[in-house]
């Protein structure tokens, strides 16, 4: 007796491993491929680009955007509806983040603009985050003949596995979204500490040559008022 129970703990501990092997394989696969993009480009002086995001009715689109580097570090920002409306409109702004509630189903348009700046061109970090438009992580047909005749148990220990999986992907999802923000925040301060540094280097040379010339112009005039080339008769 002892033995056949030991043989049915094994077997249902393998059968408990093997559920969960195919609840995480079948939560893996139900994950599919993040919708969130992000992107880095250089706006060049005097122009505009513009990007796509298709998004459906009743879900979230949050945009957030950096000028890393550029004179001026700032652009113009504009969101517009498939239908042409103007959802969020910014002048001259170094960052921003927005949360759009799309209304009707289609591309949105997303557009930078430097066309203020006539020589200074800019680098620009953006990343768009789709909520609400992936569906529900599994569901009741994932995995089939995995029910017993009293399979209520086997049932809430799925949904108990799916529900922690699905938390645990939503967080280390946010969390690669932050540290990619925190890149460009580190990118942006990198570039503004290089330009100016460059610029206190300059003016410091600067400083050094203009205190050079004025030394050796004071020796100089100093000299040639105790230069006396009068002729002393003797």
């Amino acid at each position: 007796m002892e033995a056949i129970r030991v043989r049915m703990s094994c077997r249902g501990a393998l059968l408990g491993l093997a559920v969960a092997f195919l609840c995480s394989a079948g939560s893996v696969q139900s994950f599919g491929q993040s919708q969130d993009s992000e992107f880095t480009f250089l706006l060049p002086a005097g122009r505009s680009e513009c990007f796509y995001q298709t998004a459906i009715k009743n879900g979230t689109m949050e945009v957030e955007y950096q000028v890393i580097a550029g004179a001026g570090m700032d652009v113009d920002f504009t969101i517009l509806s498939p239908n042409g409306v103007r959802l969020i409109l910014e002048s001259r702004r170094s960052d921003g983040v927005h949360m759009v509630e799309p209304m009707e189903e289609g591309d949105y348009e997303i557009c930078f603009d430097n066309s203020f700046s006539r020589f200074s061109e800019k680098m620009v970090f953006f990343e768009i985050i789709i909520e609400g438009q992936g569906g529900d992580v599994g569901g009741d047909d994932e995995f089939p003949g995995l029910e017993e005749s009293d399979g209520s148990l086997l049932e809430y220990k799925l949904d108990d596995i799916r529900e922690s999986m699905d938390s645990l992907h939503k967080r280390l999802e946010r969390s690669r979204q932050m540290q990619t923000v925190l890149r460009a925040f580190e990118a942006r301060d990198r570039n503004l500490l290089e330009d100016n540094l460059w610029r206190v280097s300059f003016w410091s040379c600067a400083s050094v040559l203009v205190m050079l010339c004025v030394a050796f112009t004071q020796v100089y005039t100093v000299r040639k008022l105790f230069d006396d080339k009068r002729r002393v008769c003797t």
